[in-house]
């Protein structure tokens, strides 16, 4: 090569330009947009009768791109691998090696698990060679979803419907929101009943349920039980029994891995997974800071680990010493134990400056970038502090063997969750006032209350529910719990709905019809070990051939039988009880690039659509009309009159029909996430009343 400058190639263009700065004169970084050579989509591009070949190609789109790297590395003294640390990098790296006839045992590869100027210089100095267990890694991955894809999908073509696909893992995925949405469908509820009392004990006045005779928990399962039940109880002399005192420390929960960053931004930022992957990686890529300049503010985005450096750590213990009072701080560093199967090839989501707090950034950041990033050092910074303590309490009141139970904490010290305290998808234990009571004490029924219950099915997944249960089932890695939802989604197996994911009658039947052909496709048990497997291969070097070929040999005969025996089926389009205007027949549901709408089924003498419109339980303030939700070109929830364009009201907030009790103003429902709790505020920019709600209703 020429006595030139060193050419250092990157994925992205903002990766580029972020190190470009970093390294300076001597360096010249290009970026290959991504993978720059893929299996063709054409074709399988995989030589089943020889081992399992891949057979690459060029990229479409990707030709200009190589043709100046090419260019740009004939110029260069030395051409450096600098793709993102992982599989997909890696053989993104052994790609570009082959196209630019770079020996992949020299040291031409360097990683660094964040972009700061500091980690990128020091990954210089330490070149190595390309991991070709990675590579392998990431070839038995593609290969493997590629025989699964290009297999099964035209038989769906060719049975159900053109367009449709199966996959490695999303057809797990579906099978597992499938099999939920029966689950519900099956579920009988049945009848219970709380009965709650209200005491006074020396001057304290407190609430405790009723627990049942003698130290066995009586079930009550009628109005009329719980009525003989309040009848018997109302005449008893009751007193306090087995006070007991106590602390209870509730530990920092652990800096962000991909899979806990995705739940927790859909939980507390409502971000879909896919979302919050884009815009991490932003973050991780650069952004530029005002008075910094461009700087990767968060490190690497896919990892399993839980793990920081011990210079994060650190960062992390001298901000809260500066910031916080001593108490705060743990005389030693908190250690977190990793998940099972964890491959800690990287550190945990964290930021990559410790004095880069969200507020200083603020600025130079979009408001979601702003709220995401928020979310990762806060988390990062409380996973370094001390616990939160509180007093608990809990004692029986007693009556001739009949029992009531009172059990209740309350927060004495905030320790970490003065900076942050993780979402719950079920509500988690409140703090509640605890009574000075003594053991042994008379107290005096008040009054009681029974309410009916009815049993709960199991809810349906949410983007969260559903990325925590695929880790903890071994389905998928953190690289892929986004894509296959988007994937799910955009086939029109699944749909969502009030956040929550429900299959479309297409996502049944697909399902069902895997489920009785390519049973072991869709089994969860069978996925997790396959997943295991293909990690062999990056961590015990095992033969990638192998892996593949002890898989297809029963697959390919699965195929032979299911060629012969499955049947062609017609999917019926769910009716919608909207009539079109043009020619009155009920629209049907249909599945687009944007999600969900209507159509008329008589499609095409008639070629009428229309939106599916979502109202909410409020009247427009301007109008009186009904109110729907709507969605911006960037896919931000917003809500709007009905009559537009004949009236023009919108809110980025759900409005509400009550008004504020103090000046008559509109009000808004909003949601306070530190006390986890709804309010209505009053728009009046001279009022602001706030009205604290005690359930959060659905928009």
């Amino acid at each position: 090569m020429a006595n030139g400058y060193k050419l250092v190639i990157v994925e992205s263009p903002a990766k580029a330009k972020t190190i470009g700065k970093y390294l300076g004169k001597g360096y010249k970084v290009e970026a290959c947009n991504g993978h720059v050579r893929d299996l063709p989509k054409s074709q399988i591009g995989v030589d089943v009768e020889h081992g399992f070949e891949p057979k690459y190609i060029t990229i479409r789109g990707r030709g200009e791109i190589l043709e100046r790297i090419r260019k740009e590395a004939k110029a260069a003294s030395s051409v450096i691998l600098a793709t993102d640390p992982d599989r997909e990098g890696e053989a993104i790296s052994w790609h570009l090696a082959n196209i630019l006839k770079i020996d992949p045992k020299t040291k031409c590869r360097v990683e660094f698990n964040e972009i700061t100027s500091q980690a990128v210089k020091n990954a210089m100095k330490h070149p190595r060679t390309i991991n070709l267990s990675l590579v392998d890694a990431q070839q038995a991955r593609r290969v493997m979803d590629r025989l699964v894809g290009y297999k099964i999908s035209p038989l769906l073509w060719a049975k159900v419907r053109k367009g449709l696909s199966a996959g490695r893992v999303q057809s797990v995925a579906t099978r597992m929101i499938v099999d939920r949405e029966a689950e519900i469908e099956a579920f009988e509820p049945k009848e219970y009943w709380t009965i709650t009392g209200q005491f006074q004990s020396g001057g304290q006045r407190f609430e405790a349920k009723y627990f049942g005779q003698m130290d066995e928990r009586q079930e009550i399962s009628s109005k009329e039980e719980a009525e003989a039940l309040e009848a018997k109880l109302k005449d008893l002399r009751f007193c306090v029994q087995k006070v007991r005192w106590g602390e209870k420390r509730k530990n920092p929960s652990p800096p962000f891995t991909t899979s806990n960053l995705q739940q927790e931004a859909v939980r507390k930022l409502g971000f879909t997974t896919k979302k919050t992957m884009q815009i991490a990686q932003a973050l991780y890529e650069g952004v530029d800071v005002k008075g910094s300049g461009t700087i990767g503010l968060i490190s690497y985005i896919r990892t399993d680990s839980t793990r920081l450096s011990d210079e994060a750590v650190a960062a992390a213990r001298a901000r809260i010493a500066q910031v916080y009072p001593p108490e705060y701080l743990p005389e030693t560093p908190n250690v977190f134990k990793g998940r099972k199967n964890a491959q800690d090839a990287h550190e945990a989501i964290r930021p990559t400056y410790a004095d880069q707090t969200p507020e200083l950034v603020k600025e130079s950041l979009t408001r979601d970038q702003y709220r995401l990033y928020k979310l990762i050092y806060e988390r990062y910074l409380a996973s370094q502090m001390a616990p939160a303590l509180y007093d608990t309490l809990s004692f029986q009141v007693e009556a001739e063997g009949r029992q009531f139970r009172f059990g209740g904490q309350k927060k004495k010290f905030a320790g970490f969750t003065a900076v942050y305290e993780e979402g719950q998808d079920e509500p988690g234990e409140k703090d509640v006032p605890l009574p000075q009571v003594q053991d042994g004490a008379e107290a005096t029924m008040e009054g009681l209350n029974a309410e009916q219950h009815f049993t709960q099915p199991p809810p349906r997944f949410t983007e969260a529910s559903l990325v925590r249960a695929m880790e903890e089932k071994g389905i998928g890695r953190p690289s892929t719990y986004a894509p296959t939802i988007s994937t799910i989604l955009a086939r029109g197996y699944v749909y969502s709905r009030n956040k929550s994911l429900a299959p479309t009658e297409l996502g049944v039947l697909v399902t069902e019809m895997m489920k009785e052909h390519f049973a072991r496709i869709v089994d969860e048990q069978f996925t997790a070990d396959m997943e295991e497997n293909l990690d062999r291969v990056e961590e015990e070097g095992v033969d990638w051939h192998g892996v593949i070929a002890d898989f297809y040999g029963p697959f390919g005969k699965e195929l032979e039988e299911a060629e012969k025996t499955i049947e062609k089926v017609e999917v019926q389009d769910e009716v919608s009880d909207v009539p079109c205007e043009k020619c009155g027949a009920m629209m049907v549901y249909k599945m687009g690039r944007f999600g969900r709408f209507l159509a008329c089924p008589n499609f095409p003498a008639c070629r009428n659509t229309q939106p599916i419109v979502e109202r909410v339980a409020a009247h427009c303030p301007k109008c009186g009309a009904g109110v729907i939700k709507r969605f911006s070109r960037k896919g931000r929830v917003f809500f709007g009159c009905e009559r537009y364009p004949d009236c023009d009201y919108t809110s980025w907030e759900l409005p509400v029909d009550d008004l504020c009790p103090l000046c008559g103003s509109h009000m808004v429902r909003k949601f306070d996430r530190k006390r986890d709790c709804p309010y209505n505020l009053c728009l009046n920019e001279n009022c602001k009343h706030r009205v604290e709600l005690e359930t959060e209703e659905e928009a």
